[in-house]
């Protein structure tokens, strides 16, 4: 198994093979609901569900992004969008509303309680993941403690440090975007996010790495 924790790309990595345990907990949800269904992805791409395997038949996944991303399976269909403002989607549009590593990315808080009200409202039900906030290793820098520091010594590490799948970012105005930008949720403001939802822990040697908020009716 490879030591890169954080790589998405590497088969062997810590990290997809945790999101594929994670999907699979998807897919024993996913097995309980009746055939066809339609599932909008936030954040998702066809890669994504190529490297996890997806072969369900009687499904189609919409991608929504903020652009709109390449697909090559009939069964895909990629749209451009915004994750707190669903406004082109009706109420229960979806049976299931899925998301990976998306709501953490919203800037604020205020954001994030958007996009959680937008998902409760279009899908009939939902599985919505994020890192954990109490997680030690931060997963975008993968810096020990890197989210308990002060924001002025997170800049500093991001303009000076090779990090992560964030990298070194020398303009300062762009590092501190960067940092603004993640803002990681605990097991409690998951739940205060979806509180019609349970709670699934995912873990690493005891510690809680990620959270999935998710409701299946």
């Amino acid at each position: 198994m490879s030591l890169n924790f954080s790589d998405n790309t590497d088969l062997n990595s810590l990290s997809v093979r945790f999101r594929k345990q994670r999907f699979a907990f998807f897919l024993s949800l996913l097995s309980k609901l009746p055939k066809p269904l339609r599932i909008l992805d936030i954040g998702g791409t066809q890669q994504y569900w190529d490297m996890m395997n997806f072969e369900e038949t009687g499904i189609q996944v919409v991608l929504l992004n903020l652009t709109e991303e390449p697909v090559t399976r009939p069964d895909f269909v990629s749209v451009a969008g915004d994750a707190i403002n669903l406004s082109a989607y009706a109420d229960d549009s979806f049976d299931i509303v899925y998301s990976n590593s998306v709501i953490e990315h919203l800037f604020t808080k205020a954001s994030q309680i958007k996009m959680a009200n937008e998902v409760a409202r279009v899908g009939k039900n939902y599985f919505i993941q994020t890192p954990n906030y109490y997680f030690p290793i931060e997963p975008h820098w993968v810096f020990p403690f890197f989210q308990f520091l002060p924001i002025i010594s997170r800049i500093w590490l991001t303009q000076n440090l090779n990090l992560g799948h964030i990298g070194r970012i020398h303009d300062r105005a762009a590092a501190s975007r960067q940092v603004q930008e993640v803002q990681l949720l605990t097991g409690q403001q998951m739940q205060q996010l979806f509180p019609q939802a349970k709670i699934y822990k995912e873990r690493f040697f005891g510690l809680t790495k990620s959270l999935v908020a998710y409701k299946f009716d």
